[in-house]
């Protein structure tokens, strides 16, 4: 199993069957890090240029001979639309103008070895009692359990909160305790 610089368990064996498509790829099939920063790569930037003039992805692309683990600038970070834990299926529930803890955590599935630079950054979200199971124990990310009892707790006791937050009140009823 893949581990952390520490030594703890990222809770898998290949970060990529657990990635999504790269973060720099458009709807249009395009490398947007190789168009929006050639600074950063040049020789990256020219060869997608010179391989295509609309600088297509060479592993989206439909004759592709590469896949994501080729490609010097893959980054698969869990996003907006995975607002769940990949382990137990926990829901994020944040409430507006609250500060409290997110329920759900970033967990990195890939780490540079010892005095190198990350080449591939994935990530997944892993609610906070998952995350700790997983650098904390044997437990893997792709275990099928359910929620702890103590995220589902949090998570109603924030769903509760919601609800009254949305609960509809005549100005009667909300200034009856004033007078």
């Amino acid at each position: 199993m893949e581990k952390t610089p520490s030594g703890t368990s990222v809770g898998v064996d290949d970060p990529y069957e657990h990635a999504g498509v790269c973060d720099h790829l458009t709807d249009e099939g395009r490398c947007r890090f190789a168009f929006e920063h050639p600074e950063q790569d040049r020789a990256f930037a020219r060869e997608r240029r010179e391989d295509d003039p609309q600088f297509a992805c060479p592993v989206a692309s439909p004759d592709a001979d590469w896949d994501w683990d080729d490609c010097p600038h893959f980054r698969s970070r869990a996003g907006a639309g995975d607002a769940e834990c990949a382990r137990c299926g926990l829901e994020e529930r944040l409430l507006a103008h609250d500060d409290e803890r997110p329920l759900l955590e970033e967990h990195h599935l890939s780490y540079a070895a010892s005095g190198e630079t990350l080449a591939h950054e994935i990530t997944v979200y892993l609610c906070r009692w998952c995350h700790s199971k997983v650098h904390g124990s044997w437990a893997r990310v792709d275990d099928d359990v359910n929620p702890d009892p103590d995220a589902i707790a949090e998570r109603e006791q924030r769903r509760g909160r919601e609800q009254r937050e949305a609960a509809f009140e005549t100005a009667r009823e909300r200034f009856e305790d004033e007078r």
